[in-house]
């Protein structure tokens, strides 16, 4: 059973005076443990950044880089043909300039995790991966890194010594493989539906697939996108049903 869980949230992921979703992040940091900062290629900038750490500092909650492709127009969510050393360039480019920043407020980076078409991307794709992880660790960064169980980074990551956690997305559909069902636009959810959904990924390892099928899933950090209709009171219900049945909210 069970007895403490992670919850990670995508964080200022807006631009300037623009806002992404419901502009509800800091009423999520206040609910979550872990946050994965926006770090300037698909969404925030230096001003919006340092406001997530100010704020992730002041509820006690784990900051982790969130870099993307070089994509603002698409959010991140497009594909780029880039060589895996310039997706390389361009991680470590973003990890360093969100470092430096939580450097001065006097905190430490906690975790990586890519966003969007770069997360699925390193996820089947073995050259970036390796590369990825070889220069995570020249560079003496051993971040753990959030993905997904059993995908080619998960397991790149481990044999290079880094730390992989699994994600569980409260906020997708998930398919008979146990794969994501990825949509550009994400329908508003039940907050309810959702929480048992979590709370049933938590306690007994499944989830219901897109057509009824029980699949088993590996839940180390159950996350939940700040962009996605709904997604404040989807975290109420979530930290409610997980406070019911006794499960911790804390970092891993």
């Amino acid at each position: 059973m069970t007895t403490v869980l992670d919850i990670n949230a995508d964080m200022g992921e807006g631009f300037g005076p623009w806002l992404i979703g419901e502009g509800v992040d800091d009423e999520i940091m206040a609910l979550i443990s872990s946050a994965n900062i926006a770090t300037g290629f698909h969404a925030g900038d230096p001003s919006t950044m340092v406001h997530s750490l100010r704020e992730a500092g002041r509820h006690g909650v784990a900051v982790g880089a969130h870099p993307g492709f070089r994509d603002l127009v698409g959010f991140g969510r497009r594909h780029i043909n880039a060589s895996p050393e310039e997706l390389v360039n361009d991680v470590l480019y973003q990890l360093g300039a969100l470092r430096e920043l939580a450097r001065r407020e006097g905190q430490t980076l906690h975790h990586l995790k890519l966003h969007g078409a770069l997360f699925m991307h390193a996820a089947r794709d073995e050259a970036f991966a390796v590369q990825l992880c070889e220069a995570l660790v020249a560079s003496g960064t051993d971040l753990p890194i959030y993905c997904l169980v059993d995908s080619v980074l998960d397991r790149v990551a481990r044999q290079a010594g880094l730390r992989s956690v699994h994600e569980f997305y409260a906020d997708r559909d998930y398919d008979d493989n146990g794969s994501i069902v990825f949509v550009r636009q994400v329908a508003r959810r039940d907050p309810e539906q959702v929480a048992a959904k979590v709370l049933l990924a938590v306690t007994e390892g499944v989830v219901e697939s897109i057509n009824g099928k029980r699949v088993t899933v590996s839940c180390d950090s159950v996350c939940l996108h700040s962009d996605s209709p709904g997604a404040l009171d989807m975290l109420k219900a979530i930290r409610r049903r997980l406070d019911e049945a006794g499960i911790a909210v804390q970092t891993v």
